[in-house]
């Protein structure tokens, strides 16, 4: 594979999770109707941004895993 198309398909992938799961927080939040109903327009922009930024949050899951560790 290119090298660009490694990050489209990561982007793809963490930005389809990211919208399911604020989905779903929408859903919790707001209720089941109006979750469904306009719950879907933050988690498409959330999805949107963390597809393009996944490079970022990768590094954030790294340093927060790495700060757990040496806690304990």
């Amino acid at each position: 594979m290119q090298n660009g198309l490694w990050y489209l398909v990561i982007g793809w992938i963490v930005g389809f999770i990211c919208f399911t799961g604020i989905w779903i927080y929408a859903f919790n939040t707001w209720g089941f109707l109006i979750g469904l109903a306009i719950g879907w327009l933050p988690a498409l922009i959330g999805g949107l941004i963390a597809g393009f930024l996944w490079p970022l949050i990768l590094v954030a899951i790294v340093v927060i895993a790495f700060l757990l560790y040496y806690q304990f």
